[in-house]
């Protein structure tokens, strides 16, 4: 158990913020295209996060022309390059499920 630990060690980034369910933030991430690289921002509320160590993943639903999107990002991915929070929130709820079904305004209201 702790040789899995140790090497689990070597993977696990340093300097993610501390952010909640609710809290709106820009995801940076590579994309390797043929030879190329370069980041691809995704701005968005978080709705869920779960697991914890090396599997803590985090769900992010912004609205692009009118239709919802969600991306789940592993946090400790070496594809995420950086976090950055936007806007904090207090929600009571650990999971955002019920802004699914909510566009614009109607889905800020409910935190």
């Amino acid at each position: 158990m702790e040789r899995i630990s140790r090497i689990q060690d070597a993977y696990f980034k340093k300097d993610v913020p501390k952010f909640k369910v609710g809290d709106t933030v820009k995801v940076y991430v590579k994309i390797v295209e043929e030879d190329k690289t370069r980041l691809q921002m995704f701005e968005g509320m978080v709705i869920r996060k779960r697991g914890k160590g090396l599997s803590e993943t985090f769900t992010v639903r912004r609205i692009s022309y009118g239709e919802g999107v969600e991306r789940f990002f592993p946090l400790h991915s070496p594809f995420v390059e950086k976090i950055e929070v936007v806007k904090s929130a207090k929600s009571r709820k650990a999971k955002l499920y019920h802004l699914r079904g909510r566009v614009g305004k109607k889905a800020d209201a409910l935190l």
